[in-house]
């Protein structure tokens, strides 16, 4: 992942909205939701989160497709761990890190 990209995910991720709603998708999993069930579930007015779904979308990591008459939202997952790699790249010096004798995201 380039720097300019993770800085990009970052900055769409640095917004509580944004992050409530992308934990959504991540918890909907390959599912994905409707921009009326995440309306629903962020109590938040249809414009701002299609504002901040574009947001979410233009920095990768997010989806849309359309299904029928709906828009379905997803997490895009393969970003979402790429930014998670490249925070962790360099993590106690590239040794792996073991939590309860399984391979983890370091805790150092």
């Amino acid at each position: 992942m380039e720097e300019n990209d993770v800085v990009q995910a970052l900055a769409a991720l640095a917004q509580p909205l944004r992050l409530r709603v992308f934990r959504a998708l991540v918890v909907a999993g390959p599912e994905g939701l409707t921009p009326g069930a995440l309306t629903e579930q962020m109590q938040v007015p249809a414009p701002s989160l299609s504002f901040h779904l574009k947001e979410l979308t233009h920095a990768g990591l997010v989806t849309q497709e359309r299904s029928g008459r709906n828009l379905i939202y997803r997490a895009a997952f393969g970003p979402m761990n790429a930014l998670l790699a490249y925070l962790s790249e360099n993590c106690c010096e590239g040794a792996a890190c073991e939590v309860n004798g399984q391979a983890r995201a370091c805790a150092c």
